[in-house]
Protein backbone atom coordinates (compact mmCIF):
# COMPACT_ATOMS: atom_id res chain seq x y z
CA UNK A 1 0.00 0.00 0.00
CA UNK A 2 1.31 3.45 -0.92
CA UNK A 3 0.43 4.90 2.47
CA UNK A 4 2.32 2.11 4.29
CA UNK A 5 5.45 2.51 2.16
CA UNK A 6 5.51 6.28 2.56
CA UNK A 7 5.06 5.88 6.34
CA UNK A 8 7.92 3.40 6.56
CA UNK A 9 10.12 5.65 4.46
CA UNK A 10 9.46 8.63 6.74
CA UNK A 11 10.04 6.50 9.83
CA UNK A 12 13.37 5.35 8.45
CA UNK A 13 14.49 8.92 7.79
CA UNK A 14 13.45 10.11 11.24
CA UNK A 15 15.03 7.07 12.88
CA UNK A 16 18.36 7.62 11.08
CA UNK A 17 18.54 11.29 12.06
CA UNK A 18 17.65 10.52 15.69
CA UNK A 19 20.15 7.68 15.83
CA UNK A 20 23.00 9.87 14.60
CA UNK A 21 22.16 12.55 17.16
CA UNK A 22 21.94 10.09 20.06
CA UNK A 23 25.14 8.29 19.10
CA UNK A 24 26.97 11.62 18.95
CA UNK A 25 25.73 12.52 22.43
CA UNK A 26 26.56 9.11 23.90
CA UNK A 27 30.03 9.06 22.31
CA UNK A 28 30.81 12.49 23.75
CA UNK A 29 29.63 11.56 27.26
CA UNK A 30 31.40 8.20 27.12
CA UNK A 31 34.65 9.77 25.95
CA UNK A 32 34.61 12.21 28.87
CA UNK A 33 33.94 9.41 31.34
CA UNK A 34 36.60 7.07 29.92
CA UNK A 35 39.22 9.83 29.83
CA UNK A 36 38.42 10.50 33.48
CA UNK A 37 38.89 6.80 34.29
CA UNK A 38 42.20 6.79 32.42
CA UNK A 39 43.40 9.80 34.41
CA UNK A 40 42.66 7.83 37.60
CA UNK A 41 44.73 4.89 36.29
CA UNK A 42 41.70 2.63 35.83
CA UNK A 43 42.44 2.17 32.12
CA UNK A 44 45.47 2.71 29.97
CA UNK A 45 45.39 6.06 28.13
CA UNK A 46 46.30 4.16 24.97
CA UNK A 47 43.06 2.16 25.22
CA UNK A 48 40.69 5.11 25.59
CA UNK A 49 39.24 4.92 22.07
CA UNK A 50 38.93 1.14 22.16
CA UNK A 51 37.14 1.18 25.51
CA UNK A 52 34.91 4.00 24.30
CA UNK A 53 33.93 1.94 21.25
CA UNK A 54 33.12 -1.14 23.37
CA UNK A 55 31.13 0.98 25.84
CA UNK A 56 29.03 2.58 23.09
CA UNK A 57 28.51 -0.87 21.58
CA UNK A 58 27.22 -2.19 24.90
CA UNK A 59 24.78 0.75 25.07
CA UNK A 60 23.59 0.19 21.49
CA UNK A 61 20.35 -1.71 22.39
CA UNK A 62 19.17 1.18 24.56
CA UNK A 63 20.16 3.75 21.93
CA UNK A 64 18.29 1.88 19.18
CA UNK A 65 15.17 1.51 21.34
CA UNK A 66 15.11 5.20 22.18
CA UNK A 67 15.73 6.17 18.54
CA UNK A 68 12.78 4.09 17.34
CA UNK A 69 10.56 5.43 20.12
CA UNK A 70 11.34 9.04 19.27
CA UNK A 71 11.03 8.43 15.51
CA UNK A 72 7.60 6.80 15.77
CA UNK A 73 6.35 9.49 18.16
CA UNK A 74 7.61 12.29 15.91
CA UNK A 75 6.21 10.89 12.66
CA UNK A 76 2.76 9.98 13.95
CA UNK A 77 2.47 13.29 15.82
CA UNK A 78 3.27 15.12 12.57
CA UNK A 79 0.68 13.08 10.70
CA UNK A 80 -2.01 14.13 13.14
CA UNK A 81 -0.85 17.75 13.07
CA UNK A 82 -0.84 17.92 9.25
CA UNK A 83 -4.19 16.10 9.00
CA UNK A 84 -2.67 13.17 7.13
CA UNK A 85 -4.42 10.84 9.53
CA UNK A 86 -7.71 12.06 8.07
CA UNK A 87 -6.79 10.25 4.86
CA UNK A 88 -5.92 7.10 6.79
CA UNK A 89 -9.12 7.17 8.78
CA UNK A 90 -11.12 8.03 5.64
CA UNK A 91 -10.14 4.73 4.04
CA UNK A 92 -11.90 2.85 6.80
CA UNK A 93 -8.77 2.19 8.82
CA UNK A 94 -8.35 2.88 12.53
CA UNK A 95 -5.27 4.03 14.48
CA UNK A 96 -4.52 0.43 15.50
CA UNK A 97 -3.81 -0.25 11.82
CA UNK A 98 -0.63 1.81 12.19
CA UNK A 99 0.91 -1.01 14.19
CA UNK A 100 1.52 -3.18 11.11
CA UNK A 101 3.56 -0.66 9.04
CA UNK A 102 5.43 0.40 12.19
CA UNK A 103 6.42 -3.19 12.92
CA UNK A 104 7.37 -3.75 9.28
CA UNK A 105 9.72 -0.78 9.60
CA UNK A 106 11.06 -1.84 13.00
CA UNK A 107 11.66 -5.57 12.63
CA UNK A 108 15.28 -5.27 11.32
CA UNK A 109 16.10 -2.97 14.23
CA UNK A 110 14.38 -5.33 16.69
CA UNK A 111 16.41 -8.23 15.30
CA UNK A 112 19.57 -6.15 15.70
CA UNK A 113 18.67 -5.39 19.32
CA UNK A 114 18.13 -9.12 19.95
CA UNK A 115 21.58 -9.98 18.56
CA UNK A 116 23.23 -7.14 20.45
CA UNK A 117 21.56 -8.00 23.75
CA UNK A 118 22.27 -11.74 23.63
CA UNK A 119 25.64 -11.92 21.86
CA UNK A 120 27.43 -8.61 21.41
CA UNK A 121 26.66 -7.04 24.80
CA UNK A 122 28.44 -9.74 26.91
CA UNK A 123 31.32 -9.85 24.42
CA UNK A 124 31.89 -6.09 24.65
CA UNK A 125 31.74 -6.11 28.46
CA UNK A 126 34.24 -8.98 28.45
CA UNK A 127 36.69 -7.05 26.28
CA UNK A 128 36.43 -4.03 28.60
CA UNK A 129 37.21 -6.23 31.62
CA UNK A 130 40.14 -7.81 29.74
CA UNK A 131 41.65 -4.39 29.08
CA UNK A 132 41.09 -3.31 32.69
CA UNK A 133 42.66 -6.53 34.02
CA UNK A 134 45.63 -6.26 31.66
CA UNK A 135 46.30 -2.69 32.79
CA UNK A 136 46.12 -3.68 36.46
CA UNK A 137 48.63 -6.51 35.88
CA UNK A 138 51.07 -4.42 33.86
CA UNK A 139 54.77 -4.61 34.75
CA UNK A 140 56.64 -2.15 36.91
CA UNK A 141 58.27 -0.48 33.89
CA UNK A 142 54.90 0.33 32.41
CA UNK A 143 53.89 1.88 35.73
CA UNK A 144 56.62 4.51 35.64
CA UNK A 145 55.12 7.96 35.22
CA UNK A 146 57.33 11.03 35.70
CA UNK A 147 56.57 13.22 38.67
CA UNK A 148 54.14 10.76 40.29
CA UNK A 149 54.47 8.20 43.06
CA UNK A 150 53.74 4.79 41.59
CA UNK A 151 52.99 1.61 43.50
CA UNK A 152 54.01 -1.80 42.20
CA UNK A 153 51.38 -4.35 41.30
CA UNK A 154 52.00 -6.37 44.49
CA UNK A 155 52.22 -3.29 46.70
CA UNK A 156 55.79 -4.03 47.85
CA UNK A 157 57.46 -1.10 46.10
CA UNK A 158 56.77 2.61 45.62
CA UNK A 159 58.69 4.62 42.99
CA UNK A 160 59.18 8.25 42.22
CA UNK A 161 61.31 9.47 39.32
CA UNK A 162 61.87 12.61 37.31
CA UNK A 163 62.48 11.90 33.64
CA UNK A 164 65.56 12.94 31.77
CA UNK A 165 64.50 14.69 28.55
CA UNK A 166 67.46 13.22 26.69
CA UNK A 167 66.59 9.55 27.26
CA UNK A 168 63.30 7.80 27.77
CA UNK A 169 64.88 4.93 29.77
CA UNK A 170 66.63 7.14 32.33
CA UNK A 171 65.71 9.72 34.93
CA UNK A 172 67.00 11.79 37.80
CA UNK A 173 66.09 12.31 41.46
CA UNK A 174 64.88 8.74 41.96
CA UNK A 175 63.10 7.66 45.16
CA UNK A 176 62.34 4.05 46.07
CA UNK A 177 60.55 2.44 49.01
CA UNK A 178 60.71 -1.34 49.09
CA UNK A 179 59.39 -3.97 51.51
CA UNK A 180 60.71 -7.53 51.56
CA UNK A 181 59.76 -9.91 54.34
CA UNK A 182 60.31 -8.16 57.65
CA UNK A 183 62.63 -5.48 56.28
CA UNK A 184 62.01 -2.13 54.65
CA UNK A 185 64.36 -0.12 52.48
CA UNK A 186 64.32 3.51 51.42
CA UNK A 187 66.71 4.57 48.67
CA UNK A 188 67.34 7.90 46.99
CA UNK A 189 69.65 8.46 44.04
CA UNK A 190 70.69 11.29 41.78
CA UNK A 191 69.87 9.31 38.67
CA UNK A 192 68.52 5.99 37.51
CA UNK A 193 68.12 3.99 34.34
CA UNK A 194 66.52 0.83 33.07
CA UNK A 195 68.75 -2.06 32.05
CA UNK A 196 68.05 -5.60 30.87
CA UNK A 197 70.30 -8.46 32.01
CA UNK A 198 69.59 -11.98 30.75
CA UNK A 199 66.02 -11.02 29.90
CA UNK A 200 65.34 -9.49 33.35
CA UNK A 201 64.62 -5.79 33.77
CA UNK A 202 66.47 -3.85 36.47
CA UNK A 203 66.25 -0.30 37.77
CA UNK A 204 69.88 0.75 38.22
CA UNK A 205 70.43 3.64 40.65
CA UNK A 206 73.58 5.75 40.56
CA UNK A 207 75.13 7.85 43.34
CA UNK A 208 72.67 7.56 46.18
CA UNK A 209 71.99 6.44 49.72
CA UNK A 210 70.10 3.50 51.13
CA UNK A 211 68.40 3.27 54.52
CA UNK A 212 67.38 -0.25 55.60
CA UNK A 213 65.32 -1.22 58.62
CA UNK A 214 64.70 -4.75 59.97
CA UNK A 215 61.51 -5.19 61.99
CA UNK A 216 62.71 -8.42 63.64
CA UNK A 217 65.58 -6.84 65.58
CA UNK A 218 64.94 -3.12 64.99
CA UNK A 219 68.29 -2.88 63.22
CA UNK A 220 68.84 0.28 61.19
CA UNK A 221 71.61 0.67 58.62
CA UNK A 222 72.61 3.51 56.33
CA UNK A 223 74.83 2.99 53.29
CA UNK A 224 76.09 5.06 50.39
CA UNK A 225 76.35 3.42 47.00
CA UNK A 226 77.73 4.21 43.61
CA UNK A 227 75.45 1.77 41.84
CA UNK A 228 72.57 -0.42 42.97
CA UNK A 229 70.19 -2.58 40.95
CA UNK A 230 66.54 -3.31 41.79
CA UNK A 231 64.84 -6.16 39.99
CA UNK A 232 61.52 -5.22 38.36
CA UNK A 233 58.66 -7.58 37.66
CA UNK A 234 57.61 -8.06 34.06
CA UNK A 235 53.91 -8.06 34.81
CA UNK A 236 51.35 -10.81 35.17
CA UNK A 237 50.42 -12.39 31.86
CA UNK A 238 47.81 -14.77 33.28
CA UNK A 239 44.26 -14.70 32.02
CA UNK A 240 41.53 -12.86 33.87
CA UNK A 241 40.39 -15.04 36.77
CA UNK A 242 37.00 -13.42 37.33
CA UNK A 243 33.99 -12.80 35.15
CA UNK A 244 31.30 -10.21 35.95
CA UNK A 245 27.76 -11.36 35.27
CA UNK A 246 27.30 -8.93 32.39
CA UNK A 247 30.28 -10.48 30.57
CA UNK A 248 28.97 -14.07 30.71
CA UNK A 249 27.47 -15.56 27.56
CA UNK A 250 23.72 -16.04 27.36
CA UNK A 251 24.10 -19.81 27.03
CA UNK A 252 26.13 -19.91 30.24
CA UNK A 253 23.51 -17.86 32.07
CA UNK A 254 20.83 -20.30 30.92
CA UNK A 255 22.89 -23.31 32.03
CA UNK A 256 23.57 -21.85 35.50
CA UNK A 257 20.28 -20.32 36.75
CA UNK A 258 21.55 -18.57 39.87
CA UNK A 259 19.71 -15.41 41.02
CA UNK A 260 22.44 -13.12 39.64
CA UNK A 261 22.46 -14.94 36.30
CA UNK A 262 18.68 -14.84 36.10
CA UNK A 263 18.77 -11.12 36.83
CA UNK A 264 21.14 -10.59 33.91
CA UNK A 265 18.86 -12.70 31.67
CA UNK A 266 15.92 -10.52 32.70
CA UNK A 267 17.90 -7.44 31.68
CA UNK A 268 18.92 -8.84 28.28
CA UNK A 269 15.48 -10.18 27.46
CA UNK A 270 13.92 -7.00 28.81
CA UNK A 271 15.89 -4.91 26.30
CA UNK A 272 14.14 -6.69 23.43
CA UNK A 273 10.70 -6.66 25.06
CA UNK A 274 11.16 -2.99 25.96
CA UNK A 275 11.81 -2.07 22.33
CA UNK A 276 8.55 -3.73 21.23
CA UNK A 277 6.48 -2.27 24.05
CA UNK A 278 7.86 1.21 23.50
CA UNK A 279 6.91 1.03 19.81
CA UNK A 280 3.32 0.19 20.72
CA UNK A 281 3.33 2.87 23.40
CA UNK A 282 4.57 5.45 20.88
CA UNK A 283 1.70 4.65 18.48
CA UNK A 284 -0.85 4.95 21.28
CA UNK A 285 0.65 8.06 22.89
CA UNK A 286 0.98 10.03 19.64
CA UNK A 287 -2.72 9.56 18.86
CA UNK A 288 -4.11 9.85 22.38
CA UNK A 289 -4.71 13.59 22.10
CA UNK A 290 -3.94 14.93 18.62
CA UNK A 291 -4.53 18.53 19.69
CA UNK A 292 -1.54 18.73 22.02
CA UNK A 293 1.72 20.05 20.64
CA UNK A 294 4.63 17.92 19.54
CA UNK A 295 6.69 19.10 22.53
CA UNK A 296 4.13 17.51 24.87
CA UNK A 297 4.36 14.19 23.06
CA UNK A 298 8.17 14.32 23.09
CA UNK A 299 8.16 15.13 26.80
CA UNK A 300 5.87 12.21 27.48
CA UNK A 301 8.00 9.94 25.28
CA UNK A 302 11.21 10.73 27.18
CA UNK A 303 9.47 10.41 30.54
CA UNK A 304 7.93 7.07 29.57
CA UNK A 305 11.30 5.80 28.32
CA UNK A 306 13.08 6.75 31.55
CA UNK A 307 10.36 5.24 33.73
CA UNK A 308 10.23 2.02 31.71
CA UNK A 309 13.98 1.41 31.82
CA UNK A 310 14.15 2.24 35.50
CA UNK A 311 11.45 -0.34 36.11
CA UNK A 312 13.51 -2.80 34.09
CA UNK A 313 16.55 -2.09 36.27
CA UNK A 314 14.43 -2.57 39.41
CA UNK A 315 13.20 -5.90 38.03
CA UNK A 316 16.75 -7.02 37.39
CA UNK A 317 17.86 -6.05 40.89
CA UNK A 318 14.81 -7.77 42.40
CA UNK A 319 15.64 -11.05 40.67
CA UNK A 320 19.33 -10.79 41.61
CA UNK A 321 18.50 -10.30 45.29
CA UNK A 322 15.98 -13.14 45.29
CA UNK A 323 12.90 -11.01 46.00
CA UNK A 324 11.11 -12.75 43.13
CA UNK A 325 11.93 -15.13 40.32
CA UNK A 326 12.50 -14.33 36.68
CA UNK A 327 9.12 -15.85 35.77
CA UNK A 328 7.36 -13.39 38.05
CA UNK A 329 8.79 -10.30 36.35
Amino acid sequence: MLFDSSLRRELAGSFSATLVALVTIVVTITLIRVVGDASRSIFSPADVLVIMAFTVLSDAPTILSLSMFIAVTAVITRMYRDSEMVIWLGTGKNPIGLVKPVLLFAWPVLLTILVLATLVLPWSYGRIEDLRDKFEKRGEIARFEPGKFQESSNGDQVFFIETDGRKEASGKNVFLLSRSGDSEMVAAAKSGRLEEVDGTKYLVLDHGQRLQYANSNNALSLATFEKMGIRLSGGDTSARNYAPTNSLTTLYLLSDPTPRNQGELVWRGGLVVAAINLLLLAVAAAGANPRVGSSTNFGFALLAFVVYFNCLILAKNGVETGQYSALEV
